[in-house]
């Protein structure tokens, strides 16, 4: 494949307005892609930054022959995961669902996407 073929894949950006002791800005990121992120003034500029960087990372991955991953899509996942909990903390989350109303799952997710 051909950098503008990979540049037309579902790579996630990831921005995050910033305001901090440098300033108020815009963060951004290819999460697939590790060292490709950018800062920028406005969103417009960020998103211009990101292509160039992730032109140019890609660039150089294909001229040394290395190895570019691809975007993953939602439908490669399941939308389950197991996790092991201490005693206490399932105790604790269990009492706060039952007192909003809401399984225990629907507690997690919440928290989850916060």
């Amino acid at each position: 494949m051909e950098v503008k073929d990979y540049m037309k894949l579902p790579y996630t950006r990831l921005v995050q307005e910033m305001n901090d002791e440098s300033g108020h800005y815009f963060y951004g990121r290819i999460l697939e892609l590790d060292g490709c992120q950018t800062t920028a003034d406005t969103l417009t500029e960020l998103y211009s930054n990101l292509n160039e960087i992730m032109e140019s990372y890609l660039e150089i991955k294909i001229e040394n022959n290395l190895a570019i991953p691809i975007p993953a899509t939602a439908d490669k996942y399941s939308g389950k995961f197991v996790v092991r909990l201490p005693k206490t903390l399932h105790q604790r989350l269990a009492i706060e669902a039952h007192k909003e109303g809401v399984s225990l799952n629907q507690l997690a997710l919440y928290k989850l996407a916060l």
